[in-house]
């Protein structure tokens, strides 16, 4: 090697380790700004006044009646909803990836939509099916009577919506699994002349059960952060869980306030980190090695049990899919519920009234836009030089940012949202600028929550880049930044919009986080569908929920056309 050569790479990497030493500070102080100061916030305040006396904030909450109502609750009703999920996730997944069903990705992209809903869209949706008042039933003429109980109010009502939101997390555990199953062992079964029933409880199920125990744990937090879904469906039948409880002590007066809703959310918080090292420790005891598969995948033949089997698919979808979405197409084109819709009753004065009268609809519609775009925008410059530093990082480390960055994802919302009050509840220091009651303070808050998301399909682009494309630009002398934007961002770009549009998707309609962060004038979409619910304008409601699922639908099939050349996985209802 020449002197030249020498000196050349001697000055690369001085200025390789100065610009990865400035980038490396300034990311991981913003890692520490969204995803461990809020919640070291959190705790301080939880245990800030905390004392070995009956009358502290934490005795209190602990010794109230309605915490431990709140806490029976919730496992009554996340467990209840983790077992629907489990039942419907499984047996997509199973029929979905392993059988010769047609139309595959049809019924994934299905299956995977009620996850992309908003929670009070769903509950909404569900709320105008059933009851005496719901404008479908009453055009088919099978309404029940006047004075009969809404069916959706009660634990069963919110568990099964629970579950149905949460089966897609099973599901998809559970096909990331089946797709990497080794072929060579399957096809030994075969040839042993093993039925495909035994092949399924001797071989795939033993191989999956991990996968299952994933998914069911994943099923269980989300359950129980939910709020969208008990707030609309508990709260007008005075049943509690624990999201609902913060939201409704959130409205109480005194001094020790904020230190008890502080407490309450430890205690969601708690049990989420619980149950992510139950699934972790019960993932250890069931994970089975994979030494490799092949590219084909494994298709059971139905034979003349195929179109029996569609069509039963076809029912479950139109249970918890298509037939609340018509009722709630239906609500929406009545003047009031509990009407009829026909040629003398439909009309379309709801949508005139919240597109055309209403300014409160245009200004959600821009706040919402506009935290979900913005959001999105800063993730994604922020995704690509954190993957890239992240990948230079070794194992351990990198597995430790990586899950200090999911803890905001990880936990409720609520006790986010909650973490953000406490944390920017004062002026900020120095610049004496508030951030509470404002944008802002929803915009750091999503920026935190969702942060691992647009990150997820990053880092997954980056670890299938061949490492000699970078090494023979370094000794070419390209700088570290030159690098990440000639070579890397061209490679990832693909993932790296992927990911963006996913954050855009899912906080467009965003309520859990906003739900206590919002103020007049801040409203966003969601919060907009709860409040009209709330306040008994169910129709104008079902009219914004139904501009919202084609929104969600439109961007959901936007980002199914970036699948081909996206990688494997990224897309979660491609595969």
């Amino acid at each position: 090697m020449t002197p030249l050569l020498l000196k050349r790479r001697f000055m690369d990497g001085t200025s390789m380790d100065s610009q990865l030493r400035w980038l490396s500070i300034g990311l991981f102080m913003l890692i520490a700004t969204l995803s461990v100061l809020p919640s070291l916030r959190l705790l301080v305040e939880a245990l800030s006044h905390t004392a070995f006396s009956t009358s502290s904030p934490m005795a209190e909450v602990l010794r109230s009646e309605r915490t431990w109502t709140a806490l029976r609750n919730s496992f009554y009703t996340s467990g209840l909803g983790t077992l629907i999920a489990v039942i419907l996730g499984c047996g997509f997944g199973f029929v979905v990836t392993l059988t010769n069903i047609r139309g595959r990705a049809i019924w994934v992209f299905c299956f995977m939509l009620p996850m992309m809903i908003p929670p009070q869209v769903t509950a909404l949706s569900w709320l105008q099916l059933f009851g005496p008042a719901s404008p479908i039933l009453n055009t088919l003429g099978i309404a029940p009577a006047l004075g009969s109980p809404q069916p959706m109010y009660s634990a069963e009502g919110i568990a099964l919506l629970l579950g149905i939101q949460s089966a897609p997390l099973v599901f998809l555990a559970l096909r990331t699994q089946l797709i990497s199953l080794p072929q060579d062992l399957l096809e030994a079964a075969q040839l042993s002349r093993a039925s495909q029933f035994r092949i399924w409880v001797d071989i795939i199920l033993p191989l999956c059960r991990s996968a299952i125990i994933a998914g069911a744990a994943l099923a269980f937090v989300s359950s129980l952060g939910n709020f969208g879904i008990p707030a609309m469906l508990g709260i007008p039948a005075g049943y509690i869980v624990l999201p609902t409880l913060i939201y409704q002590q959130m409205a109480g007066f005194g001094n020790d306030m904020l230190s008890q809703v502080a407490g309450l959310s430890m205690i969601i918080a708690l049990l989420v980190l619980a149950g992510m090292l139950l699934q972790q420790w019960l993932q250890q005891r069931s994970c089975y090695a994979l030494l490799g598969h092949t590219a084909q995948s494994l298709s059971f033949r139905l034979k003349q049990w195929r179109l029996p089997l569609e069509i039963l698919l076809a029912l479950v979808l139109c249970f918890i899919l298509v037939a609340p979405l018509f009722a709630l197409i239906v609500s929406s084109l009545v003047p009031a519920l509990g009407m009829p819709l026909n040629a003398d009753t439909i009309t379309f004065a709801a949508f005139y009234e919240m597109i055309g009268r209403q300014g409160v609809t245009s200004r959600a519609f821009e706040n919402s836009a506009f935290l979900a775009f913005f959001s999105a925008l800063v993730l994604m410059l922020v995704s690509l030089p954190l993957g890239y530093l992240l990948m230079r990082l070794p194992m351990r480390t990198r597995a430790v940012i990586a899950s200090l960055i999911e803890v905001p994802y990880a936990i409720p919302g609520i006790v986010l949202a909650i973490a953000f009050i406490l944390l920017f509840a004062k002026p900020l220091p120095f610049i004496e600028v508030s951030l509470y009651g404002t944008l802002g303070i929803i915009f750091l808050a999503y920026l935190s929550c969702f942060l691992s998301v647009c990150l997820k399909p990053v880092l997954s682009a980056m670890s299938q880049l061949d490492p000699a494309l970078e090494e023979a630009a370094q000794l070419a002398g390209a700088r570290p930044i030159q690098r990440l934007m000639d070579i890397i961002l061209p490679l990832t770009a693909p993932a790296f919009f992927a990911g963006g549009l996913l954050v855009f998707l899912i906080s467009i309609n965003e309520l859990t986080v906003s739900a206590l962060l919002w103020s007049a004038g801040n409203e966003t979409l969601g919060v907009l569908i709860f409040n009209l619910d709330e306040s008994g304008d169910s129709v104008l409601a079902s009219a914004i929920a139904v501009l919202v699922v084609l929104l969600v639908a439109g961007l959901m099939s936007l980002l199914s056309l970036f699948a081909p050349r996206l990688p494997k996985g990224v897309i979660p209802w491609h595969g």
